[in-house]
């Protein structure tokens, strides 16, 4: 992942990150591996107040950009629209490892057993 541009945005206490990802041989990476490739790029970034926006992916070519941006915290957070946050509420830390529990227990109750 490479940063093309990085803009301070102290109004809506956030950063705007426009990035390409060349993903050559590879499928085109998922919104879970653009949060993780923006959040370790920005220092002191939080993965729960990441969103990632206007992606796109050109018809033949490995190429895919797009837009990271990351709150400060929050509240400043509250400016994006309800199915932004409904979109990433199964990303969240604290979603995600009530999914892998559920998960864990569909695997250990389907053993065979009976």
């Amino acid at each position: 992942m490479e940063i093309i541009d990085r803009k301070e945005n102290p109004l809506l206490k956030r950063v705007e990150i426009e990035f390409r990802w060349n993903h050559e041989g590879t499928a085109t990476p998922s919104r879970v591996d653009m949060l993780n490739g923006i959040a370790s790029i920005e220092p002191g970034s939080n993965r729960d107040l990441i969103v990632i926006k206007n992606v796109n992916t050109r018809f033949g070519m490995s190429s895919t950009t797009g837009l990271g941006i990351v709150y400060a915290d929050a509240e400043s957070m509250k400016v994006e629209p309800s199915y932004m946050h409904d979109r990433y509420s199964g990303m969240r830390s604290g979603n995600s490892s009530s999914a892998e529990d559920e998960t864990s227990e569909d695997a250990s109750g389907d053993g065979g057993e009976a």
